[in-house]
Order: C-alpha cells, then structure tokens, then sequence
C-alpha cells in the first residue's frame, strides 16, 4: 500500500531510534486468512478429546482432532467483543480446531505479537456491520489498516518487550490462582460440612473444645428487608445527600460510588432501612446470596429493595458469620429458600431465618477463623491489584510502542 502518512511511535528502543517510519498496510495485504478451513461442530457431534476447540473469544471445548497445526492469530467474527482492549484478538499455537465464529490469520509481512496486540489495542468497532447480531465481517476484516516496522529486527524487539510483560502478568495470575484456591480449600475445613458438627482443621487452643453449638440464624443475626412499595422511586432521588445501597455494592463489594441519593427528610422516615458500618449485606433479587461487609468509611445511607441487611447479636462475630455464609453449603442452602428459574428471588426473611448453623463456643475461636480468612483475602486483593496496575502499564506500553494512524 502507498504510505504517505508519518508514522513514528512514542516510544523508540535506542539502537532503533533512527530507523524511519513505519509502514502501513491492511490485513489483506499482510495475512494469509485462512478462514476456508475452519469448520464448525455442533455440541452433540463432538467427540471429547485433547485439541483445543476455539471460538470467537477463546477455547469452548476439547475434540478428537485437529485443522490447524501451527501459530496463528484468530479475530472474533460474530459473538465477540471489539472494542479497545476487549481482547478481539488471541494467539493460537499447535494444533487446534476452529469455529466459524473466529476469522483466522497467518501473519506474513508481521510478526503475530504485533498483529495481536495491534488488534487488541485498537477499537473495531467501526468495522462492525449488522445488529443481530453484530458482525465483523471478512470484507471489513481485510481493510483493517496495520502500521507496522519494516525492519525485522525491530518487530522482534516490540515482540520480546510485550511478550516478556505478558509472561510476568501470567505469572501473576498464576499467583492469584492459587492464592483463591488455598482461601477455598479453608473454606472448606475451618467449618464444619453438612451432617458434621466440627471443623477438619480446628487452631490447636481449641482441639478439646468439642463439637460446635447448633444455632438457626435468627439467634445471630438480625434481619432488615429493603423497602418495597415504592418507597424508593426514582422521582424521589437527588443530586446529593443520603446514599442508597443497591445490590451491585453486596456483589462487589465496592462502595466506592453511588447512583442514587435521598434528602434527610426521606432518610429520616426510612431509618429502619439504614446501614451502619460492620452491617451485612446480601443480594436477594436477581443474583443471590452476595454477601458484602459495609466499610468504616461508608456513606450515611439506607438499602433498596434487593438488600437484605444483617446485623450481628451480641456474642458473634460478624466477619466470622460472613464468610459461614460464604462456604458452598450455605450458599446452597441460601438458594434452595430462593423462587424462580435462572433469576432467584428470596421467599421471604422468615425461611432465611430458621436455616441452621454450627458455630463455635467461643467468640476467640470465630474471630481467630476470621483473622486466618481475611488475611488471605487481603493477599487476594493485592494480587488482583498487582495484576490491573501490570495490565494498565501494558496498555500506556503498547500505546507508546504503536503509532497512531490518523484517520
């Protein structure tokens, strides 16, 4: 393709820093598509095997056998996302079955770490045709433009820079990975299972302590059900003043942003509904049974109607009873009370209620859990952390490394 736009990166490796501009050219121009070979497989004729089977956003299955046999780069065509850094684009190598879900490239005049980080950083969304559903088609595909150096040498290098922050991501992810399934395997054994009354793994001070007290909730907590009938319309909310808790901050424990206010009169007539910092709170519309812990530092506010807010009684220990109800058999037992079919509701706060539990004797012995809990969940955070603040320094990197085509 005639290139007559500049095109020069932010960022230069030294030894390359007078190599001249890029090129630019399309997808057509530097790719074989080999989209001819791909062929779907309906779930009931697979045959379960080892080859991974890809789609538009990665692999869906393992099969009996294999059409490709080499590196590539695949690009969703249907049922992707194309946005700036939604991950339209993902490296294969080995072999591999495709789908006709995913376009499928064979870099000739790149290297495939350029085309897929290329790919990934750009937004598509002005190739995308049609609205059910959403396409980008091999037509548009082919006039993606793609700046690229000419120097092989110099590829190599982006290559090597990119894919050395990848590897340092992944094994962070590793990382995280096995920090959630270590918090997982306590899960497990620091509370009892159904049918036992103790714990696999009791903390030595508290061996000869004997088996935990049954209980039912409502001897624990106390319970308050979001307003409903239309206490919190919309046309009551205001720019600022007293938050409203909404079930996203019980999925995601974050409550770092509010959409919706109320004045102090109307916080004043729904006090009762009012959250405090150490209250619970748990999803019960929509997705059930997310439990959150309402920060020290919260806003003044009340609960919607898709909360349901526990307090702890005298005697117990709030982050304790959080993550009892966080182990796989209480998240059961929480949606086996609930209504409805892929949407769960709660019947009501009365069967909550009388779930039972087995809690230890003493309050040293849940906080002593609770401390061993949430010392892995800080660990967790930090790695997730850890792992956004590597994922937003390759964006700035790949930003700096790849110039900008101006339209």
């Amino acid at each position: 393709m005639n290139n007559d736009k500049k095109l020069i990166p932010n960022y230069r490796f030294p030894a390359f820093k007078n190599d001249g501009n890029w090129e630019i050219d399309t997808i057509d121009n530097t790719c074989d598509i080999l989209n001819n070979l791909r062929r779907p497989i309906t779930s009931n004729n697979r045959k379960a095997g080892e080859f991974p089977y890809y789609g538009a956003s990665g692999i869906i299955d393992y099969v009996d056998n294999y059409i490709y046999d080499e590196k590539l780069v695949l690009v969703g065509e249907d049922g992707a996302k194309w946005g700036s850094f939604e991950n339209t684009a993902f490296t294969i190598q080995g072999k591999a079955w495709v789908n006709n879900h995913a376009h499928v490239l064979r870099p000739i005049k790149v290297n495939h770490e350029i085309l897929d980080n290329y790919l990934k950083m750009i937004d598509l969304s002005k190739y995308i045709t049609g609205a059910a559903p959403p396409k980008l088609t091999l037509g548009k595909l082919k006039t993606i433009e793609l700046p690229f150096p000419s120097n092989p040498a110099v590829q190599q290098k982006i290559a090597a820079c990119l894919s050395s922050l990848d590897d340092v991501i992944a094994g962070h992810e590793e990382k995280l990975t096995v920090l959630e399934e270590h918090k997982k395997g306590l899960m497990q054994n620091l509370f009892p299972q159904e049918g036992e009354t103790q714990p696999k793994y009791r903390f030595p001070e508290f061996e000869n302590d004997g088996d935990w007290l049954e209980n039912v909730l409502d001897d624990v907590f106390n319970f308050v059900r979001g307003p409903f009938g239309g206490a919190l319309k919309k046309d009551i909310f205001v720019k600022e003043g007293y938050a409203v808790y909404e079930q996203s901050h019980a999925i995601y424990s974050d409550f770092s942003e509010f959409r919706y206010y109320i004045n102090s009169d109307k916080y004043k007539e729904l006090i009762r509904f009012s959250v405090k910092p150490n209250d619970l709170i748990m999803s019960c519309s929509g997705t059930m049974g997310k439990f959150a812990l309402v920060p020290e530092n919260c806003s003044e506010g009340v609960i919607n109607q898709a909360l349901l807010k526990l307090s702890a009684k005298k005697g117990y220990s709030i982050l304790y009873l959080k993550y009892l109800m966080e182990t796989d058999l209480y998240q059961n037992k929480l949606l086996s009370q609930s209504a409805g079919g892929a949407i769960k509701n709660v019947v009501g706060v009365s069967e909550i209620k009388l779930i039972k539990i087995y809690l230890p004797k003493t309050l040293v012995e849940q906080q002593k859990i609770a401390t061993v809990l949430s010392s892995v969940d800080a660990l967790i955070i930090a790695q997730r952390e850890k792992i956004a603040s590597l994922k937003e320094h390759k964006k700035g990197l790949m930003q700096g490394l790849f110039p900008k085509i101006e339209s």
